[in-house]
């Protein structure tokens, strides 16, 4: 497969973890060719300027729409804030590339169906960034559950909890304003979702509750903005197969950097993990005598594919920025036709329909059939 060249919209937080992955995807795995890095857009030239020079790329603009008419450009990541996703995306996917977007896929339901819709009308292929789920560690604990190792699953709790809303004075931005979408749900628990997704298979029914700790914030002039999303949902939920599940979401919870605790409770055993110890899980199964049950930790190693293409000796660790290039090669994969593991867009699309149906089941007080489709 010849090199991908590389168009990339948006330089903030995550724009540069696309671009690292794809600086680094080639060196890792060492079985693709190394992307060229194109064209990069940013709001203003200068910054589009000087972040095209940092991440290594060929062009800059400040007009994100000069991707789609550069023929060098095969692949956009798509790194803005999450009302542009639909327009960008869906106007990648009309200009014949391949979409790398961030999740969550967009704000409305019907923007994100339409996305779908384009990347099948394009025929191209369309991923969302849920990397999340490439971790070693969670790749085997879905191997674990495949092979049956705590028995038959009967109960799931996951939840995310992160602190950069916890301040009551800080300023507001766009991450509280209803066009980013419901805010808690869609912007924060899109991501246990994936999770969920990759080991259970999506969610069929839901009730949901959310919460609004602070009212308002303060404006950086002065004044202070109502907030208009929630920070802080809790759902009941019924997963494939009827397993239970329990979700809780708080961007709000102070001391909580980037945690995911996933507890899965089968009729032999249990595994445990947290996502600010990522490179670590523990398993408890009835196997032995009595005496000597417990947890178990164990810790990431070369023999959980792909840690090995990182780092050769156990216990050292991925982190975040890791698991992105592990996302870029599953992309890379689907394009070339091969298997992947990534949420592409239609499994991307049941994700948004779970976050629509909790928000649903949030203002209707009610339980709220999914199905299975």
């Amino acid at each position: 497969m010849k090199a991908l060249g590389i168009g990339l919209i948006g330089t903030g937080y995550m724009g540069k973890c696309h671009a690292l992955a794809w600086n680094n995807v080639s060196a890792v795995f060492g079985d693709v060719a190394r992307p060229r890095l194109v064209h990069l857009a940013e709001a203003d030239a200068a910054l589009a300027e000087s972040r095209a020079r940092e991440f290594g790329f060929e062009k800059s603009t400040a007009d994100w729409r000069d991707l789609l008419a550069n023929p060098d450009v095969d692949v956009i990541s798509v790194t803005t804030p999450n009302s542009f996703h639909p327009e960008m995306a869906i106007a990648a996917l009309e200009a014949g590339k391949h979409v790398w977007c961030e999740k969550p896929m967009a704000p409305a339901f019907a923007d994100a169906e339409r996305m779908l819709a384009a990347q099948r009308a394009a025929g191209r292929v369309a991923i969302l960034g849920y990397n999340y789920i490439q971790n070693p560690v969670i790749r085997h604990i879905r191997t674990l559950l495949e092979e049956g190792r705590i028995g038959a699953v009967n109960h799931v709790r996951v939840e995310m909890d992160e602190d950069f809303m916890a301040d009551p004075e800080a300023p507001f931005y766009w991450k509280s304003e209803s066009a980013s979408g419901y805010g808690a749900l869609d912007d924060f628990a899109v991501h246990p979702l994936s999770l969920l997704w990759s080991l259970f298979g999506h969610v069929e029914a839901v009730i949901a509750a959310q919460a609004k700790p602070y009212a308002d914030r303060p404006l950086k002039d002065g004044g202070r903005r109502a907030v208009e999303n929630h920070d802080i949902a809790s759902v009941l939920m019924r997963l494939s197969g009827g397993i239970s599940g329990v979700l809780m979401a708080n961007r709000s919870a102070w001391g909580r950097k980037g945690r995911i605790a996933l507890q899965i409770y089968g009729s032999r055993g249990s595994i445990l993990y947290d996502q600010e110890r990522m490179n670590e899980f523990q398993l408890y199964t009835v196997d032995g005598r009595a005496s000597e049950q417990g947890f178990s930790t164990v810790l990431s190693a070369p023999h959980h594919k792909p840690y090995d293409r990182f780092i050769p000796a156990p216990g050292h660790g991925l982190g975040f920025n890791d698991l992105k290039v592990i996302e870029c090669r599953e992309l890379i994969a689907a394009i070339a036709g091969a298997p992947s593991h990534a949420v592409d867009f239609n499994h991307g699309l049941r994700i948004e329909r779970s976050v629509h149906a909790m928000a649903q089941s949030f203002r209707e007080g009610r339980w709220v059939e999914i199905g299975a489709a």
